[in-house]
C-alpha cells in the first residue's frame, strides 16, 4: 500500500504472504521473502531489506522520524538475515548474515553488526551495538557469549531454507483458486483412510469399488514344479 507520496518496491523474486503489510517507503531486496501476518510500515521514514533475508510470520518492522538525540532513524536489514517470528525491530540496523531470534525487540538506534545473534524474547535497548560473533539475551539484553562455529554455520544455512522454502510458498499461493479447489478434492480422495478414527467422528467414507482380473489375464500365483 502506498503513503503520502511513498510506494513500497518489492523484487519480483520475493515473497510475500498474502496476509502481510508493506505500506509505504520500504525497499524488499531479491529472494527475501516476508511471511504471513508481518508488517512493514515505512511511514515517517524508510525501511529497507537485502536480499534473501526472512522475516517471518507476526514480526513488526517499524522506523523512527527521530530520537533523542534527533537523528533520523530507518530501518536497514542486510543481505542473509533471519528475523524470527513475532519479533519487533524499531528504527534499528541488522547486518548482513545476523539472526534475531523470535519475539525479541530491537529499539531505536539498536546496531547488530553481522555475525551476531539476538536471543529470543531478547529485549535490546536504544542504541546498543551487538558486535559481530556474539549473542546477546535477556531484558534488558546483555553479552551472554561468543557464538559457535556452528552457530555461525546455523545462521547461514537459516537463510537459504527459508529462501527455498518461500519459492515453495510463492508457487502455492500464485495457484489460481480453481486448482487450489481441485487439489483439494484429490487430497481427500485419496487420503490415507482410518476406520477406527471416521468411526469415532460419524464419518463415513466412499469405498472404491474392488477392481475385479478375470482368471484369463490374473498373474498365476501357483507354485512352479521343481525342475
Amino acid at each position: 500500500m502506498n503513503i503520502f507520496d511513498k510506494a513500497p518496491v518489492v523484487d519480483k523474486d520475493a515473497f510475500v504472504a498474502p496476509s502481510a503489510s508493506i505500506t509505504g517507503d520500504v525497499q524488499v531486496g531479491r529472494g527475501s521473502s516476508i511471511w504471513y501476518g508481518s508488517v512493514l510500515r515505512g511511514d515517517v521514514n524508510s525501511i529497507t531489506i537485502g536480499s534473501r533475508t526472512n522475516i517471518q510470520d507476526h514480526s513488526l518492522v517499524h522506523v523512527a522520524k527521530s530520537n533523542l538525540s534527533g537523528k533520523v532513524l530507518p530501518t536497514i536489514i542486510g543481505d542473509n538475515v533471519t528475523v524470527g517470528h513475532s519479533a519487533v525491530l524499531h528504527g534499528c540496523t541488522v547486518e548482513d548474515e545476523a539472526f534475531v531470534g523470535m519475539g525479541a525487540t530491537l529499539l531505536d538506534g539498536v546496531v547488530v553488526e553481522k555475525n551476531a545473534m539476538v536471543a529470543a524474547g531478547a529485549l535490546v535497548r536504544q542504541n546498543i551495538r551487538i558486535p559481530c560473533g556474539e549473542v546477546w539475551g535477556g531484558n534488558p539484553a546483555k553479552f551472554l557469549r561468543k557464538l559457535t562455529d556452528k552457530e555461525m554455520a546455523f545462521i547461514s544455512h537459516s537463510a537459504t531454507n527459508y529462501a527455498n522454502l518461500a519459492q515453495a510458498h510463492a508457487a502455492e499461493n500464485a495457484k489460481p483458486l480453481d486448482e487450489i479447489e481441485f487439489e483439494k478434492v484429490l487430497r481427500k480422495k485419496f487420503a490415507r483412510r482410518d476406520e477406527e478414527y471416521d468411526s469415532m467422528l460419524g464419518v463415513v467414507r466412499e469405498t472404491p469399488q474392488e477392481l475385479n482380473v478375470p482368471e484369463s489375464i490374473a498373474p498365476d500365483k501357483s507354485p512352479k514344479a521343481s525342475q
